[in-house]
């Protein structure tokens, strides 16, 4: 009897198989084409003709042909009624090509729970050395009848990638390997089991008809009035597509708030992709609050199927379902996404979450804001990037007007409490021609520090001084600053911060550049979160100290299109309390040291005291790697392809989840009321579009608030079809308020909530 990989059920209700023989040869041959983007093709077909040499096993048979429907793409190996159909190839593997056999072993024994540790530590799951001990499975599986041309498939003749890999970068090499099989055997499980899905996939447009689009849409922008800013923006521009000729490697794109680096960055990769056969570009942003703003932009340059957005906020009305299903895999030629989804996934087990990463090599990544990767995990991000630029012919662009030191030795060993140093990234060509000078003929803001110096400001002070404008915006460090000095301004100041929902935070700022536009009165106070991708335009800014790269930030809140007869005015004050202890404080510190030893530097933001500022922070910071990703992966057992890859993924985790708890609030505005979603949710239970919805309406607070809002019973847990689903929503009128969000001390109540 032949064997069998899945059965479905047609429309007359008859069982269709689907051979395994074909299913393994259909997986190989996508698998191929996948690793061809960076040499991997006889490793990626292998490991594709073996995965599932295990469902040859009898009981394995006898199991699929008492059930119809296709595995679940992370099933639990060995779960109630689950036979162990991937111990089998890898073992198999193992066998075959000895110590360079663990490469397809990790990836056939993971491709459905994801891929395993070597040693058996706090991640859940078996070990890969376990899993190799089974002996069994593999003899159990010859007696399926395998075909020869399959068991006896010819092993590769030359390394991966085409060329021996340190063992620092072995374990990225297996991840993309393991996302060429896992997207290879999802696709052509799918084509069998769905076909109407996928059809719908599809390549998308070309690069070469996104950069006609790009032309066009960029010759329409030159002809707006002939301003310093526009001439400069121009010019930004011509130096990029110049740089697009330079070979494939390492970029930085130093550029002032303004400069237009979005579409400026745009140009070189169109340009580079094309003329070095790249395949897409992968626009990466720190926040989803920049990233929607980003998408918009490109979507009026490109088309709305021409980008896909990836990231935990999309509003599922922007989302066909292609875009959908593009972004499972990331097949489509421009990607918008954060540094979450890239990084996490880039250090992820998940079957998931690696299915888009071969999608990666041979591809340009833009890192947007790079001054935002968090320096806790600095070391392994910077070696990860190495790895897919000399081994996987992608292209990265580190891109901000606030330019990080990431060249060279990064910390030092002389640091009082510094993390002894590492060697960052070699060989960075900056696109601009003159950076210095950009920045000086750029600058649209006169930076000053307030005049009490390094002495401390009393809130009555500032916001004294802040009523004396009619138009200003002040930042500072924390939301409880943020309240406090609220409370000291007239009638309809506005405040901003993280305790407003998404919904509610984009109205407010639609308000406040409709007040700008008009010329109207108008005083924000606000956290650090208009610093980046929110484009107000405020003759003065006050700015709390902060990091230098916070400070230019806000700046480029100031005097933003250059519209004012003479600078715009940026003043850095003292807070009356410095900001919380941790990376906020080493910022702070380091803000106060550079303005100390290069006033004249800082005055002007030019990308020399950014460079110095930022040696002096990274000479404070305690690890590159406080989690210690770089020894589970790169360590001294990798050269024996040991890698812990699931300890690894649970530690990477550039979002710490679990010291915030995520509230759904009561708001509502011309389109939804999340009332009316969360009573959905109740009803139906969880689904994508609508926990995409409610993503909009909710509120991230620290453990302990959480705690207290539970304790005074204010929030509930709601309870779906199926019971709780530890999803946590407000349940007291009260709670949130239209001018500050969520009240964290509790409601406060009006009185008629009273009255039956």
């Amino acid at each position: 009897m032949n064997a069998v990989a899945h059965v479905r059920v047609d429309e007359s209700g008859a069982n269709v198989p689907q051979l395994l023989e074909e299913h393994l040869q259909g997986t190989a041959k996508l698998a191929r084409e996948f690793a061809s983007a960076f040499g991997g093709e006889d490793w990626a077909e292998l490991a594709g003709l073996w995965h599932d040499l295990g469902k040859y096993k009898p009981d394995f048979q006898e199991y699929i042909r008492e059930r119809s429907g296709f595995e679940r793409d992370e099933a639990n190996e060995g779960g109630p009624g689950k036979v162990d159909h991937t111990a089998a190839g890898a073992i198999h593997a193992v066998n075959e090509m000895k110590m360079a056999g663990k490469i397809l072993a990790y990836l056939i024994a993971g491709h459905h729970s994801g891929l395993p540790d070597w040693l058996k530590e706090d991640a859940p799951g078996s070990s890969l050395e376990e899993r190799l001990q089974g002996k069994q499975h593999l003899e159990d599986a010859r007696k399926g009848c395998i075909a020869q041309e399959i068991l006896g498939a010819p092993l590769p003749k030359s390394a991966p990638c085409n060329k021996p890999l340190e063992s620092d970068q072995l374990h990225l090499l297996i991840r993309m390997l393991f996302s060429c099989l896992v997207d290879a055997d999802f696709l052509d499980t799918e084509a069998f089991m769905d076909p109407t899905k996928a059809e719908q996939r599809s390549a998308g447009l070309e690069l070469h008809e996104l950069r006609d689009r790009y032309n066009k849409f960029m010759d329409e922008l030159s002809k707006a009035p002939d301003t310093l800013v526009n001439r400069q923006r121009r010019q930004i521009l011509a130096d990029c597509r110049k740089g697009a000729e330079l070979e494939p490697g390492l970029f930085s794109l130093t550029v002032p708030t303004g400069g237009g680096k979005t579409l400026a960055s745009m140009g070189f990769a169109l340009d580079h992709a094309i003329r070095y056969g790249k395949r897409r570009v992968i626009v990466v942003i720190p926040y989803t609050s920049i990233i929607e703003q980003t998408a918009q932009v490109l979507r009026k340059v490109f088309g709305e199927h021409a980008v896909i957005e990836h990231h935990s906020n999309l509003d599922p009305d922007k989302e066909t379902p292609q875009a959908k299903l593009a972004s499972e895999n990331w097949d489509a030629p421009i990607i918008v996404t954060t540094n979450v989804q890239l990084f996490e996934s880039l250090f992820s087990a998940r079957t998931s979450s690696c299915r888009k990463l071969h999608r990666i090599a041979n591809s340009i990544v833009i890192l947007d804001e790079a001054q935002m990767l968090p320096p806790v995990f600095l070391k392994p991000i910077l070696s990860v990037l190495k790895g897919l630029v000399s081994n996987f012919g992608t292209s990265v662009v580190l891109c901000t007007a606030t330019q990080p030191a990431l060249e060279g030795r990064i910390g030092g060993a002389a640091a009082p409490h510094g993390a002894g140093g590492f060697i960052g990234l070699t060989g960075v060509r900056e696109l601009m021609q003159n950076s210095e000078t950009l920045s000086w003929q750029m600058r649209r803001v006169s930076l000053e520090r307030h005049s009490n110096g390094v002495n401390p400001c009393s809130w009555n002070e500032i916001a004294n001084e802040l009523k004396s404008h009619d138009q200003v915006l002040c930042i500072v460090n924390t939301r409880k600053d943020c309240r406090e000095l609220h409370g000291l301004m007239p009638n309809g100041t506005i405040h901003l911060s993280a305790l407003m929902c998404g919904e509610h935070r984009s109205k407010v700022i639609t308000e406040i550049k409709e007040k700008l536009k008009a010329n109207e009165s108008i005083r924000v106070i606000s956290t650090q979160l208009v610093e980046a991708g929110v484009d107000l335009d405020f003759p003065v800014v006050y700015r709390a100290m902060a990091g230098l790269d916070s400070i230019a930030q806000a700046a480029g809140r100031c005097n933003r299109e250059g519209l004012l007869d003479g600078l715009g005015k940026v003043i850095v004050f003292q807070p009356p309390k410095p900001a919380p202890i941790g990376l906020l404080r080493k910022g702070e510190d380091a803000g106060n040291e550079i303005f100390r030893i290069a006033p004249e530097a800082v005055a002007k933001l030019s990308p020399e005291a950014f460079k110095k500022y930022f040696e002096i922070f990274y000479s404070r910071v305690n690890s590159f790697d406080e989690k210690g990703i770089v020894n589970l992966l790169s360590g001294p057992d990798a050269s024996l392809c040991q890698i812990q890859f699931r300890t690894a993924a649970m530690k990477f985790k550039l979002i710490n989840d679990a010291a915030q708890k995520s509230i759904l609030v009561w708001y509502k505005n011309d389109r939804f009321d999340s009332q009316n979603l969360i009573d959905k949710l109740r009803v139906t239970g969880p689904n994508r579009t609508l926990m995409r919805r409610l993503q909009r309406f909710t509120v991230n607070v620290p453990e302990r608030c959480f705690t207290a809002l539970r304790t005074q019973g204010v929030i509930t847990d709601i309870k779906g079809p199926e019971g709780s689903l530890d999803i946590w929503a407000q349940c007291s009128s009260g709670l949130y308020d239209e001018a500050f969000g969520l009240r964290l001390d509790g409601p406060v109540y009006q009185g008629d909530e009273f009255i039956c």
